[in-house]
């Protein structure tokens, strides 16, 4: 049986060092729990048109955005079970739509457009691929994960990153982790993810310690590279690539 799963959420990011995460661990203790899955590695598969219409479209900030990846826990085999995600925003709001099939079914669902099944999730995620002609893998992203919910509020999350590392190369979830890191030496991506307010301690040990909301994108930071290290297509020959580094740097997830 297929597993699909609707998420609506606000998510801030943070980038902290090692010092503080060691310090938010102890305050998180008396209010937290970690997630049943704990620490794992979570690989996402990004697809994009040959010129990265979709990334190109989330520098300009505009009221809605969306992007469509493949995401595993792991490294995947054909029979791993693993989530096509389209993954909305809009207005702020975080709208994350899955389903989930092995992996084997996701190459014929999302190279072959073999149908896979029929539901209201499905047939958004087959509405995007027929609106952006020509997607396909792009960048392949990998991290260190540990995610935690509240005790009194399962909608409350937190996780941290680490070890982020990406390649737009040997573009499969079953090849392994490898690839360039995004991440300096000791810091540490925290997200916070909530369906509504931001618990009290958490906005107290935030403002007591200084830690400020950056607007930090995994794939920008990839696509960024990609456009520095002149690897875009011929189709992009005329892209102001300058222009993309600095817009990438203010684009949030």
């Amino acid at each position: 049986m297929s597993e699909q799963m609707i998420f609506k959420r606000c998510e801030i990011k943070y980038m902290i060092d090692e010092k503080t995460f060691d310090k938010l661990m102890q305050v998180m203790s008396e209010h937290m729990i970690a997630d049943v899955h704990g620490r794992s590695t979570v690989c996402s598969l990004y697809f994009d048109t040959p010129d990265y219409l979709l990334i190109r479209r989330s520098m300009d900030h505009p009221i809605y955005k969306e992007k469509l990846r493949l995401r595993s826990y792991g490294v995947a085999d054909e029979d791993t079970q693993v989530f096509v995600e389209l993954k909305k925003k809009f207005n702020s709001v975080v709208y994350k739509r899955r389903i989930s099939m092995t992996e084997k079914q996701s190459q014929e669902y999302l190279s072959e457009h073999k149908k896979i099944m029929d539901t209201q999730i499905s047939r958004e995620i087959d509405y995007c691929m027929r609106m952006y002609k020509g997607l396909a893998p792009a960048v392949l992203l990998s991290y260190e994960r540990e995610a935690f919910y509240a005790k009194d509020d399962h909608e409350f999350r937190v996780t941290f990153d680490r070890n982020i590392l990406w390649r737009d190369y040997d573009l499969s979830l079953c090849k392994g982790i490898y690839g360039a890191p995004i991440l300096e030496q000791g810091q540490v991506l925290m997200e916070v993810k909530t369906a509504g307010a931001i618990p009290r301690w958490m906005v107290d040990f935030l403002t007591e310690n200084h830690i400020y909301k950056t607007s930090f994108s995994k794939y920008g930071t990839a696509y960024r590279t990609i456009c520095e290290h002149g690897r875009l297509s011929n189709t992009q020959e005329d892209f102001d690539c300058e222009n993309v580094a600095a817009a990438i740097g203010l684009m949030n997830a």
